[in-house]
């Protein structure tokens, strides 16, 4: 039973002792390369898996398509609105301080125009350029207004770059600038200020007892997304 003693007992016990040390240790390297081997394939086999569809994303996403796919989302949610106004009531206005819906709904209309002017143009100078919309008497013409304007900001986006979006922008009246800022963030602005008075009309048509469609999901009136 020489591997039953001891390494200080028997000599011999000694040498077969270390043996089967060299031995074990020996075993234990190899499972733990083979384990670490096992490991580095799971990674590489989920990296593998992972990496076309990371790649393809990043290479097919650009800042112009994800403003192209908000214009139509917000053109959408817009029309939606828009034709809800009723002609009767273009005159009304929920305070003195308060725009006509007629004004409202016209500065609405016209918004994603601003996306082409953002994008032609270097600035807007009201002194030179007094600010005239549209003059819109029913909700026939304001859809049409709508219409022209998303139809000229979408082919101004189509015929963009991405580094178009860089150089700056500014409004003005004479010597008084009202803001720099990118191009980028004009049509920004533009998409942002298309929500905002999207939703002042909602409370002229909720004033109005007239129902209010759902935009980014259902309203109180309309369930459905």
């Amino acid at each position: 039973m020489l591997f039953s003693r001891g390494p200080l007992h028997d000599p011999l016990g000694k040498q077969i002792d270390s043996h089967n040390k060299k031995i074990l240790n020996t075993g234990k390297q190899a499972a733990i390369g083979l384990s670490v081997q096992c490991i580095f394939f799971v990674i590489r086999h989920k990296i593998t898996q992972l990496k076309p569809t990371t790649m393809t994303e990043t290479q097919t996403i650009s800042v112009i398509s994800l403003l192209q796919k908000e214009l139509e989302q917000e053109a959408q949610n817009t029309r939606k609105m828009l034709e809800r106004v009723p002609n009767d009531k273009y005159d009304w206005q929920p305070h003195p301080k308060s725009m006509t819906i007629k004004q409202l709904a016209t500065h609405i209309a016209e918004l994603p125009g601003w996306i082409t002017m953002g994008l032609t143009t270097d600035e807007m100078d009201f002194a030179a350029n007094p600010y005239a919309p549209e003059n819109i008497t029913n909700t026939t013409e304001l859809l049409d207004l709508l219409e022209r304007s998303v139809a000229s900001g979408k082919a101004a986006l189509a015929e963009a770059a991405e580094e178009d979006l860089l150089p700056t922008w500014t409004l003005r009246n004479g010597d008084a600038i009202y803001m720099t800022i990118t191009k980028y963030e004009v049509i920004r602005h533009a998409l942002s200020q298309i929500i905002h008075h999207r939703a002042q009309l909602g409370v002229y048509l909720r004033l109005l007892n007239i129902p209010i469609p759902g935009s980014y999901g259902p309203s109180a009136d309309e369930q459905d997304f």
